[in-house]
């Protein structure tokens, strides 16, 4: 479970939602995976208070193309403040300016060397202790439910499942709207897989995204955090 799996190395006929191209590599999608991390801990550095969301999508761009990236396979979301409880389809509440106690998320989707990088985590600036607990919890419930995938082979359905009663045990709202993805060699939309929370198999490593979306009981802000599962 802990490798990813290579169609030309396995002799089962994959689940046609979890196809690759003819030019997928295993270890190219590890490499995009590390690559699009490294970008969101770059861009994160640079992002401050009264800083507005659109600066932060500019410097954004702006530290992609600086770091090689092939192209952008889905939008780059910096999301501020009330704007961290939008899905990925919704469209930010204006053009708000970081404050000095506040959070906010990055969302990226970056093709490098023809395989797709999509990773996501929320960061606080300031010390808004609920904030800073948000970000936190977002974290931890991608770990448990990675867990469980890892452990026991649980289908997408299960996996969003398990989440929904966790986050409600830590006392947190999960947004069910956002529930995974496929990823691959580009464009991995060829294979039409659906969402993760829907896919009845056991998720293959190196193919997924497993997306987590919370929100805070009473405060209008959450934390968003997303990594492939490997």
């Amino acid at each position: 479970m802990s490798a990813i799996q290579n169609d030309a190395a396995d002799s089962k006929e994959p689940d046609p939602k979890e196809r690759v191209g003819a030019a997928f590599d295993a270890e190219a999608m590890l490499r995009a995976r590390d690559l699009t991390w490294q970008a969101v801990e770059r861009i994160r550095a640079q992002i401050v208070p009264g800083m507005r969301e659109s600066q932060a999508r500019e410097l954004g761009q702006r530290t992609l193309v600086e770091l090689g990236m092939g192209r952008i396979w889905h939008p780059l979301l910096i999301r501020f403040g009330a704007n961290t409880l939008k899905t990925f389809r919704e469209r930010p509440d204006g053009d708000p300016e970081l404050g000095a106690h506040d959070i906010y998320f990055i969302d990226m989707g970056v093709v490098w060397d023809g395989h797709e990088g999509d990773s996501g985590d929320t960061f606080v600036v300031g010390d808004d202790v609920d904030m800073h607990a948000c970000a936190a919890a977002a974290r931890t419930l991608f770990d448990e439910v990675r867990a469980r995938w890892f452990s026991d082979g649980a289908s997408g359905p299960d996996l969003y499942r398990y989440a929904q009663e966790r986050a409600e045990a830590m006392g947190w709202r999960l947004n069910l709207d956002i529930q995974g993805h496929r990823v691959s060699d580009f464009p991995h939309a060829v294979y039409r897989a659906g969402d993760l929370g829907e896919f009845e198999g056991t998720p293959a490593a190196g193919l997924w995204i497993l997306e987590i979306q919370i929100a805070h009981p009473q405060r209008p802000f959450g934390a968003f955090y997303e990594d492939l599962l490997v």
